[in-house]
């Protein structure tokens, strides 16, 4: 950002002249900026930014606890055709003040925008990248009907340039590269219509071609040659426009070139604009593919529903439903909108969300999601979200924003393609002069040649491409197999760890535990002591509170009002119940309030103890046990056969962990863990073993995962704990975490494989359009042959990207919920 224009921030956390003191002192700590003042009345900061970067002053804002207030666009942008389309544009939309950040994907044609509110629109960037030749509009999340049209006619329009090209082409080729072959027919056409006819013919044709279907090739390029920011369209415009000069002069003023030099190249002029577009169609069939995944998510939401109404139910479109609406979904009809089981039982096939292959019981009470389909039994089913809200929108957000991810690895390619183009003029430019001072008689034809194919081959198409279109299609396929990568910074973070770290409770095991085991002591009885920790354990969501609670009422027990309940996290409960005070948790709690433990006999190393103490004194020892995942086994197996170290942390007691941790084969366990201590169990095993990936589904996982390298947050768990991952498995199965890794590891080797092919292809066959090989083969290689190579080389790029779209699961997923179970959670992007 270089703006004289004062910007106009909105500054959180002001409360005091104090504030306002830091918050002017961290922005004037800024490199470059020209001056900035805080106003405590208005929370607002008017800062003149001088040199400094939008990013720069964010993070100096919200270093010092005054975070400015920000806003994110997303545009469609058209007009790109290669990697320096989408860096012009992103030095555009970035040059705007009051931008933050800016990020254009080639692959998917969208760029990112973080500015500060107030400081700009969605219209204002769209306008700005426009007038860098690249116009931009507001995009709209899960718009996948509008991108799979707009994809069709991206198709249509090169196809039928590419066509169209190819009909004014062919008979260029004939006329002219046919004698080459056979000359006898270079003689038959000498013989009757002549060289100068056949010459004057291709000139119309060629003339046609450029004029026709490639005039957006000078139209785009020559304006930024003469800007001095030539682009792909430059080089293809300066290519096909010199041989095309070159012919024209020949046959319409011969007396203008040197002796013996007098010779047409229509023929290439025209194949180089053809072959270019055959490439783009190409290129534009495969990459329309690579949204495919979004596209499927979209059409899984029916367009009508069937609303109970007065006069009974009624077919209305889906857009109209609001929450409370009651649906009527008979057999084999998909769910139009997220809600709950009013009545009936059926099994709703979810694999289309979750990546489960077997459907699911539910029944009333059950959550629903929109987009799963109905199997056996009518449901009626009262509406809780529609829109945007719904899970299936939620989804397509989190995978549209994994898919305009821009990784490290993708850092070096951006630099390179930067400077790519003006080398490359560079290059053509000292192979004429090379060879028309070295070069064999006659010295003009061959540079021309030579140029022409330099410029050609070296277009670096495949280098925008080679990340992106991976990216797109990795995070899309894991969208179809229940794993949703809400960063795609996820993708290559997930495939370098070392480690995978998990919570036991809701990750490992159901996170339905049930009650085992009462000893009382004292004079206490069972249904006693389970009556009073039951009203304690009431109003808590934890598994084992509810496993406590469903204990007591399985006995019918009648439950006393508490008063005073406090959580003491990490270590259990707090209340007062019939005047009496009432402790209820973990071993420790006991340890820390002094209160002496009666010995328990018998084995309980797998079940999770809670003791109850009343006044002081212990008054019983109950016992709650969770069943492990039926996938938890395969999956660690799987991932140490990875070469993964595979832990466990967990705030439950050391016994019961250890216990889990032996019948799944973890052999580094750290158990009794509290909530904030969680964080620091991730940072050794970070220190002692390398990137850790962390797997958990609580609130009190929630550190761990913003902590990981790599946080992986289990669908079913809390809203809480998703939005600190950066990897949801929607289905909350164990597997989940195998196929992520195996989809990470797999697009990664996609990405260096485009890029080696990228990089490798152009600096190899840069030397041999330059000539590098004349001396050894007597020939150069033709601007046709070099057009052929540059279009297949984007093509390879794509289509090796959409063999991502064949990745099988790395491990099947085992579901195992009962008929009453919960749907997966509600994940925010």
């Amino acid at each position: 950002m270089t703006s004289d224009t004062p910007l106009r921030l909105e500054v959180e956390n002001l409360s005091c002249a104090s504030c306002v003191r830091r918050a002017e002192a961290a922005l004037a700590d800024v490199p470059g900026i020209g001056g900035a003042s805080v106003n405590l009345a208005n929370r607002t900061a008017t800062v003149e930014p001088g040199t400094a970067t939008g990013a720069a002053l964010a993070e100096a804002l919200s270093a010092a606890g005054y975070p400015a207030r920000e806003a994110e666009a997303r545009l469609d942008i058209e007009g790109m055709t290669c990697a320096g389309c989408a860096g012009r544009a992103e030095r555009a939309l970035a040059a705007v003040p009051g931008v933050i950040s800016a990020q254009v994907n080639l692959a998917d044609r969208t760029a990112r925008i973080r500015y500060f509110e107030g400081a700009t629109t969605p219209e204002a960037l769209g306008a700005a990248s426009a007038e860098a030749g690249y116009p931009g509009t507001p995009h709209e999340t899960g718009q996948g009907a509008d991108a799979g049209q707009r994809a069709e006619e991206e198709i249509t329009r090169t196809r039928r340039a590419t066509l169209t090209a190819l009909a004014l082409t062919l008979p260029i080729f004939v006329l002219e590269m046919t004698g080459h072959v056979i000359p006898a027919f270079h003689h038959w056409i000498a013989a009757t219509i002549g060289m100068t006819t056949s010459w004057t013919i291709q000139a119309v044709l060629a003339t046609l071609v450029l004029i026709g279907p490639g005039r957006d090739f000078f139209r785009h390029g020559i304006p930024r040659l003469l800007k001095g920011d030539p682009d792909m369209n430059a080089l293809v415009a300066l290519g096909s426009g010199a041989a095309w000069i070159f012919s024209t002069v020949a046959l319409l003023a011969p007396a203008l070139l040197p002796e013996g030099t007098r010779a047409v190249y229509y023929e290439a002029a025209a194949v180089i604009v053809t072959l270019i577009l055959a490439g783009r169609w190409l290129e534009a069939r495969a990459r329309g593919r690579t949204g495919v995944a979004i596209r499927k998510l979209i059409a899984l939401r029916p367009e009508t529903a069937l609303v109970e109404t007065e006069n009974g139910p009624e077919e209305r479109p889906t857009d109209s439903l609001s929450p409370g609406d009651v649906l009527v979904v008979p057999p084999g009809r998909s769910l139009a909108a997220d809600g709950e089981v009013v009545s009936g039982d059926s099994y709703i096939d979810e694999s289309m969300i979750t990546g489960e292959p077997v459907p699911v019981a539910r029944g009333a009470g059950d959550r629903v999601v929109g987009g799963t389909v109905n199997g056996s039994g009518t449901l009626r089913v009262r509406v809780t979200s529609t829109g945007a809200d719904t899970l299936l929108s939620r989804i397509v957000a989190m995978v549209e924003e994994a898919q305009g991810a821009r990784l490290p690895i993708q850092a070096l390619a951006d630099r390179v393609v930067r400077i790519f183009v003006p080398v490359v003029l560079v290059i053509a430019t000292l192979t004429f002069v090379t060879w028309m001072v070295f070069g064999p008689v006659p010295a003009l034809s061959h540079a021309l040649v030579a140029a022409i194919s330099v410029l050609i081959i070296a277009c670096p198409c495949a280098m925008g491409l080679a990340t992106p279109t991976s990216i797109m299609v990795g995070t899309g396929r894991a969208a179809e197999l229940g794993v949703l990568f809400r960063r795609g910074t996820a993708l290559e973070g997930l495939a370098g760890i070392r480690v995978i770290a998990f919570d036991k409770t809701g990750t490992l095991t159901e996170g339905r535990p049930s009650l085992t085991t009462i000893r009382p002591a004292g004079d206490w009885t069972e249904d006693a002591a389970l009556r009073i920790a039951a009203a304690v354990e009431r109003g808590s969501d934890h598994p084992i509170a509810k496993a406590i609670v469903e204990g007591a009422a399985q006995r019918g027990l009648d439950l006393p009002q508490t008063s005073d309940e406090q959580a003491l996290p990490g270590y259990g409960l707090q209340a007062m119940v019939e005047g009496r005070r009432i402790l209820l948790g973990a071993p420790r709690l006991m340890t820390r309030e002094g209160i002496a433990l009666p010995e328990i006999p018998g084995d309980t190393g797998a079940d999770t103890p809670v003791w109850l103490a009343v006044d002081g004194q212990a008054a019983a020892y109950l016992a709650v046990a969770d069943a492990i995942k039926p996938d938890a086994s395969r999956a660690v197996a799987a991932l140490q056969a990875e070469g993964l170290e595979v832990a466990m942390i967990t705030g439950d007691a050391r016994a019961p962990a250890e216990a889990i941790a032996r019948k799944l084969g973890i052999t580094h366990v750290e158990a009794e863990v509290l909530p904030g201590d969680k964080q620091e169990a991730v940072k050794r095993l970070r220190d002692r073993l390398g990137p850790v990936a962390f797997a958990g589904d609580g609130i009190n996982d929630a550190p761990a995962l913003a902590e990981a390298d790599v946080g992986l947050a289990m669908g079913t768990g809390t809203d809480i704990a998703v939005e600190a991952a950066d990897v949801v498995m929607v289905s909350g199965a164990v597997a989940g975490a195998v196929n992520a890794h195996h989809v990470s590891k797999a697009t990664l080797s996609n990405i260096r494989q485009n890029l080696f092919w990228a990089f490798a292809y152009n600096s190899a066959l840069i030397p041999v359009a330059a000539g590098v090989l004349y001396p050894l083969t007597g020939t150069l290689l033709s601007p046709m042959l070099a057009a052929g190579a540059m279009a297949l080389s984007s093509v390879f790029v794509v289509s090796n990207a959409l063999r991502l779209r064949r990745i099988a699961p790395a491990l099947a997923e085992t579901p195992a919920r009962p008929a009453n179970s919960a749907a997966p959670k509600t994940v925010t992007p």
